[in-house]
């Protein structure tokens, strides 16, 4: 069997409040087949021109063997020689025309391998990125581009399939995410020639696949949201492709609904989530992401995308074979429920059969604990990309913390207790309150931002209190950002409720420093031994240093206006400060 080969693809995708620039998107195609043992045609390395001539004339059985020893030949190679780029795209040609006769299954599927192999060189995808081309791959492949189709015919056709028609299909669909991935002619001709609406049919007889056929229609169908956007509005009206990759995820991941939106718990004994069914369940997943990036509107969307949260409530639950693969689906759930309305996100907490927690108005927490240990594990990952991989997270706990006050309560219990041990300065430390505070001063803007936002808004934008768990230093960026340098509150509206300090709290308050968060030792001061002159003589000298450096524009010394917003110091001084009346309390 030949190892899976992954293709990276990133497509960026402008969600509604993640600072996420792009989504790593991954394409694997994987080819089957035994080694041949051949009497004929022998030749080492095989000749292209040898090749070419023996096409036009070589019986089908002969034709098989030829192309069989250079696949196998080929089967790993990745790079080709560019001189031989025109005998490659007319072997493309020549294989083209040889499906385009009634060949047996066996040399359709050789020679589906074969393109398979040229497809991963896209300067050679000529021929076969045109309609007539395409036709005939997407025929292979049993969808009907651009016909309707009987789900219940197709579904009967499909189980009717031989085992080596089925791998037909398997490496027809290959070819096609290949074709589509590495040729912009391609993707134009899948739009025009509507192949979405033959990946829609079959979609609807998800239950009747097998796992190759079901893992590459839907890889196909990512691939064409994600190239090709004019496509997700067609899909989403037109042909449903929403709710059809609702049921595919239902039926994949096994979800039994007890209530509207609410499915029941996975058994804690029951086995882990079979890889081949999480594998499907990524596609679909990604593909789902890419028709949910525009808005919706509708009483039918709304009661899809509730379904979709619960799915996805259902799918944080779930344990796959493998810790990492357990993460990658957390994290692909995590970027599909950015890109619903962030009022649906009650569907996580709101499960009335399973219960919840009395202190959170009977809300259940289990599924926000989940996301909250992903965000650690995302944090303490080594060498991670946290644009791509944090702040997607951070942001959908900082938008469901925004708008859901129990959601915001349950993570400020876990991720801002009430301060005990104030001797130490916040960013030093083992607990998810030192490591957020560490990623305010972090050197990507975009990470800063959101971890930031993320303290404040549990925080209930307030800066006192902000302040109290992080420092002023740490703080000052999303305070200067924010025009709040003078103290005061964000814009968005919260509940009354109270937090009380502790005593411990309480009496360290006077001793703490506010820049650094933290109780100092006490330090020697450096001009007490000093005579008036002495100091007279210091502070004139450090004016002196100021102006210079101001005067040759090194540093421009700033203050806060009266509306908490940094100003050159000159402007400031013209308008005292107003006092700040807001109430310190939490």
């Amino acid at each position: 069997m030949e190892a899976v080969r992954g293709v990276s693809l990133l497509t960026v995708a402008a969600l509604k409040q993640v600072s996420l620039s792009s989504i790593q998107l991954a394409v694997a195609v994987a080819a089957h087949h035994s080694p041949v043992t051949l009497r004929a045609f022998q030749v080492a390395p095989m000749d292209l021109n040898n090749i070419l001539s023996q096409l036009e004339t070589a019986s089908e059985e002969d034709i098989e063997k030829l192309l069989q020893q250079y696949n196998v030949e080929n089967t790993q190679t990745f790079s080709f020689d560019p001189k031989e780029e025109t005998l490659r795209s007319k072997l493309c040609h020549g294989v083209l025309t040889v499906l385009g006769r009634q060949v047996q299954p066996s040399c359709q599927k050789t020679c589906l391998e074969t393109l398979r192999i040229m497809s991963r060189d896209k300067r050679v995808l000529g021929p076969v990125a045109t309609k007539e081309g395409m036709l005939t791959l997407a025929g292979m492949a049993r969808l009907r581009a651009g016909e309707e189709q009987d789900a219940d015919k197709k579904s009967s056709q499909e189980q009717t399939l031989s085992e080596e028609n089925k791998r037909v299909v398997v490496e027809a669909l290959k070819c096609l995410c290949n074709v589509v991935y590495n040729s912009p002619a391609a993707q134009q001709v899948c739009v025009d020639v509507q192949l979405v609406r033959g990946l829609c049919a079959s979609l609807a007889t998800a239950r009747t696949w097998s796992h190759e056929v079901g893992l590459f229609t839907l890889r196909l169908l990512f691939l064409l949201s994600a190239l090709q956007p004019a496509v997700r509005g067609l899909l989403r009206r037109e042909w449903h492709a929403v709710r059809l990759l609702t049921e595919v995820l239902e039926h994949t991941l096994d979800v039994r609904w007890v209530g509207p939106y609410e499915a029941a718990r996975p058994d804690p004994q029951a086995v882990s989530m079979p890889a081949e069914n999480n594998e499907r369940a990524m596609e679909a997943l990604k593909a789902m992401f890419n028709l949910t990036l525009s808005e919706t509107g509708g009483e039918e969307d709304d009661h899809q995308l509730r379904l979709i949260a619960a799915i996805l409530r259902h799918l944080l639950m779930l344990k796959t074979e493998t810790e990492e693969k357990t993460e990658e689906a957390h994290s692909h759930a995590v970027n599909l429920l950015n890109n619903l309305p962030v009022s649906y996100l009650d569907v996580l907490i709101d499960v009335p059969v399973q219960g919840g927690q009395e202190k959170y108005a009977g809300k259940n927490m289990d599924a926000i604990e989940v996301l909250l240990d992903f965000m650690e594990k995302r944090i303490d990952k080594q060498g991670s990309n946290y644009k791509e991989g944090l702040t997607p997270v951070l942001s959908l706990l900082t938008e469901g913390s925004r708008h859901h006050r129990e959601i915001r309560r349950y993570i400020k219990a876990q991720v801002l207790p009430p301060l005990k041990d104030v001797k130490s300065r916040p960013e030093i430390g083992t607990t998810i309150r030192n490591k957020l505070v560490r990623l305010m001063t972090h050197v990507d803007m975009g990470v800063k931002q959101t971890a930031a936002e993320f303290l404040f808004v549990l925080c209930k934008e307030s800066v006192d209190n902000l302040l109290k768990y992080t420092g002023y230093g740490n703080a000052a960026g999303l305070l200067a950002a924010r025009g709040l340098l003078g103290g005061g509150r964000g814009e968005t509206q919260y509940s009354d409720d109270q937090d009380s300090d502790t005593e411990e709290y309480k009496s360290a308050k006077p001793f703490i420093n506010p820049i650094t968060g933290h109780v100092e030792e006490p330090m020697p001061n450096p001009v007490e031994e000093m005579t008036e002159e002495q100091k007279e003589y210091e502070a004139e000298k450090l004016a002196n240093m100021f102006d210079k450096l101001s005067r040759q524009h090194v540093i421009r010394p700033m203050g806060v206006k009266p509306d908490g917003t940094l100003a050159p110091l000159e402007e400031t001084l013209c308008s005292p400060p107003e006092e700040n009346s807001d109430s310190d309390s939490d």
